[in-house]
C-alpha cells in the first residue's frame, strides 16, 4: 500500500506564537531575539512583514536592525512555546495516531490507516489540518499552503531545490558536495552512489536515497519515545574565551552536559563534534570517530581537544562551542575495552560510569549547580544558549 505522510510545519512559529499576545504588531516587521545584553542577540524567529526585509534567523540584531531599522523584538519565552507545541501535537492526534515530532514546530503524520474516515482525499485532509493550526508543504510554498508531492511529481518539485535543502544536509556535507558539482538534490539523485558513500560515509548512502525518494522509514506512534540521533550543547559565553586553558575549560563543561544527557538517554555515543565560532561568526566544524563507545564527558572532552588542537589556534579568540556526541547507539550494545592487563581497563570504566550516574542523581535532586567538573568556567556554568548552529538533539 502507498503510504500518505504528511509533514506539518508550522511557520514562524515563536514569532507567530508571540503575536497572539500582540495582535496589534501583526502588519509590522517583528522579531524573536535572545537577550542582547548577555551577547546572545540572534534573530530567533521572525513573521512575514519582518522577512520582506530579508530579515534571517541566526543573524545578529544588529545585522537584522541594519536590513529593517524599524524592527520590533519580542523576548523569547520557551515554555509558551512548548506548551503550544504539544497542545499542537494532540490536534493532529485527532486524524491519526502516528504522529512523530521532529523538532519543536515540525511532525511528521503516517494518515494511510485513517485517511478513509476523512473521506479519503489527501489533499482535502491536509487542507483540513491547515485551516485549524498549521501549514503543511515544508518550505515549498509560504506562508500558508498545501503542497502534494508523489512519485509522479518529486523530480519536477524537489530536485530543481538547492541540496541544503535537503533534510540532514548540513555546511559541512554541503561543502564536501559542492567541491564534487553536487549543488542541487537533483544533482545528488543522478550522483554515483558508492561514491557518495566513500566521499560521506553511511551518511552520504543514506541521503542519496532521500535524495530518489527511497526513505522507508516509518513514523513513530504518538507518545513512543524516539532515541536521538545526535546529543550536543553550546553556548556563546559572557565574554570571548582566550587562551587554551580557557578553551578547554569550556570544552569540559559542555562535555559533561553532553555526557549526562546520554546517559540519561541510555545512549553512548562512537564520535564527537565540534563547532567553534569566532566573534565575526566565523564557523568551523570538525567531527572524528571514536575507539571505545563512552558516555563520559571527560572523555568526550578527551577528544574533543584532540579535535581542536588539529584545526584552531588557541591564540584566537572564541565566541562560541558546541559538543556533540555523534553515531548513538544503546549503552546495552557498546562494547566493552578490554585490557591488556586482563578486565581492570572495563572495571574502571564501570566505577567512572556509577561516579557518573551518582552525580547525575545528585544534580536531578538539587540541581544542576549542585556538583560539576572544577574545570568548567563559573560565569558559565548556568549560561547556556543554543548552539550556535541551532538544535543539536534530534
Amino acid at each position: 500500500m502507498e503510504r500518505i505522510i504528511f509533514h506539518c510545519d508550522l511557520n514562524s512559529f515563536y514569532a507567530s506564537v508571540e503575536l497572539l499576545s500582540h495582535p496589534e504588531l501583526r502588519h509590522l516587521p517583528v522579531a524573536v531575539c535572545g537577550d542582547p545584553e548577555s551577547r546572545h542577540g540572534i534573530i530567533l524567529a521572525k513573521n512575514e512583514p519582518a522577512k520582506r526585509f530579508q530579515v534571517k534567523t541566526a543573524e545578529t540584531i544588529w545585522q537584522a536592525r541594519r536590513k529593517c531599522p524599524d524592527l520590533v523584538l519580542l523576548p523569547a519565552h520557551h515554555s509558551k512555546y512548548r506548551a503550544f507545541s504539544q497542545k499542537i501535537n494532540r490536534m493532529y492526534q485527532d486524524y491519526t495516531d502516528l504522529v512523530e515530532p521532529f523538532g519543536i514546530d515540525e511532525s511528521w503524520l503516517d494518515v494511510t490507516g485513517t485517511l478513509h474516515l476523512f473521506g479519503g482525499d489527501p489533499a482535502a485532509l491536509a487542507d483540513e489540518i491547515r485551516r485549524r493550526m498549521a501549514k503543511l508543504g515544508s518550505d515549498y510554498k509560504k506562508p500558508d499552503a498545501t503542497t502534494w508531492i508523489s512519485r509522479d511529481n518529486y523530480q519536477q518539485l524537489v530536485w530543481p531545490l538547492p541540496v541544503t535543502d535537503l533534510l540532514y544536509v548540513g555546511r559541512s556535507a554541503a561543502d564536501t558536495l559542492a567541491r564534487v558539482g553536487v549543488r542541487t538534490i537533483g544533482d545528488l539523485a543522478r550522483f554515483d552512489r558508492e561514491r557518495l558513500f566513500r566521499l560521506l560515509g553511511k551518511q552520504g548512502s543514506q541521503l542519496h536515497d532521500y535524495a530518489c525518494g527511497l526513505d522507508r522509514s516509518p513514523v513513530a506512534p504518538a507518545g513512543q519515545y524516539t532515541p536521538p540521533k545526535s546529543v550536543g550543547n553550546g553556548n556563546t559565553f559572557p565574554k570571548n574565551l582566550q587562551g587554551r586553558e580557557e578553551f578547554q575549560a569550556g570544552v569540559a563543561m559542555l562535555s559533561e552536559q553532553v555526557g549526562a544527557r546520554l546517559r540519561r538517554h541510555r545512549m553512548k555515543c562512537t564520535g564527537v563534534a565540534l563547532q567553534i565560532r569566532d566573534p565575526d561568526f566565523r564557523d568551523i566544524s570538525r567531527q572524528k570517530r571514536l575507539e571505545v563507545p563512552t558516555c563520559l564527558g571527560r572523555e568526550i572532552a578527551r577528544e574533543v581537544m584532540e579535535l581542536a588542537d588539529g584545526c584552531w589556534n588557541m591564540q584566537k579568540p572564541v565566541r562560541a562551542l558546541t559538543v556533540t556526541a555523534i553515531y548513538l547507539i544503546p549503552e546495552d550494545q557498546a562494547a566493552v575495552q578490554q585490557s591488556l592487563f586482563g578486565d581492570q581497563g572495563a572495571q574502571q570504566r564501570e566505577r567512572l560510569e556509577k561516579l557518573a550516574k551518582t552525580m547525575d542523581a545528585i544534580r536531578d535532586k538539587y540541581g544542576k549547580g549542585a556538583i560539576g567538573p572544577a574545570s568548567a568556567p563559573r560565569e558559565t556554568r548556568e549560561r547556556h544558549a543554543p548552539p550556535p548552529g541551532g538544535r543539536r538533539e534530534e
